[in-house]
């Protein structure tokens, strides 16, 4: 058995937030699986289903992202499922929009559901990590990550969780390598989004012009010396 845990933040206000990538990305491969209805439990909603041979639980806490360790952890006692057959599709800002990377173990790099994550079962599991990308400024992050995407972002992550869907074969039968060779050659090109991910009306500070009183002579002698 294998569970995938997407996260993300309860409630309509925060559907369509970069933080939510990784409900988007679990409710699309629950749908393009013809998963059971959710329903809750281990305050999450849940749904079950087969990829492959492999009997997956998908797992979207409703906890909030700063507690969702609690939720992953009640799932993972009750299934008795190891560290490394648990997926979290979460949000990655160190990756350009629609970037996607798979990697098993490592830190929480500071992000708040998988610090949780690893109180409650430790960090050898695996990660699928989705770009929303850096707003340029880590004293943004907040807010950034807690905006909404645009329609146009939203119409290339479809096609993103689509790609992911289709292959999650490769999570259920722990296949991560030929995932990882997969999703580094099909990753769609950031220049046809058409966006940028750096904030709007930030003026890059403009170095002060230093006065230059030599003379014409000396300029000379300064060019040649």
């Amino acid at each position: 058995m294998k569970l995938f845990v997407g996260l993300g933040n309860p409630g309509d206000d925060h559907k369509n937030n970069r933080h939510n990538v990784g409900f988007m990305a679990t409710s699309k491969i629950s749908s393009i699986h013809n998963f059971g209805p959710w329903r809750k439990k281990f305050s999450s909603l849940l749904s079950e289903g087969v990829i492959g041979v492999d009997k997956v639980i998908i797992l979207k806490p409703l906890t909030f992202m700063n507690l969702s360790g609690q939720a992953v952890g009640e799932a993972v006692r009750f299934y008795k499922v190891l560290s490394n057959d648990v997926t979290v599709f979460h949000d990655e800002i160190d990756l350009p929009s629609t970037k996607i990377k798979i990697k098993t173990g490592g830190g929480h790099a500071g992000h708040n559901g998988l610090r949780s994550i690893h109180q409650h079962i430790g960090s050898d599991y695996n990660r699928v990590r989705i770009g929303v990308g850096h707003p340029g400024n880590k004293n943004k992050v907040a807010n950034y990550v807690l905006g909404n995407f645009s329609k146009l972002e939203l119409n290339h992550l479809e096609e993103v969780f689509n790609m992911l869907a289709k292959n999650s074969t490769y999570i259920a039968s722990g296949n991560l390598a030929e995932l990882r060779s997969l999703m580094g050659s099909n990753q769609l090109d950031k220049s046809k989004l058409n966006i940028t991910n750096k904030p709007k009306n930030i003026k890059k500070p403009v170095e002060a012009e230093l006065s230059d009183n030599r003379s014409k002579l000396q300029k000379l002698i300064d060019k040649f010396i």
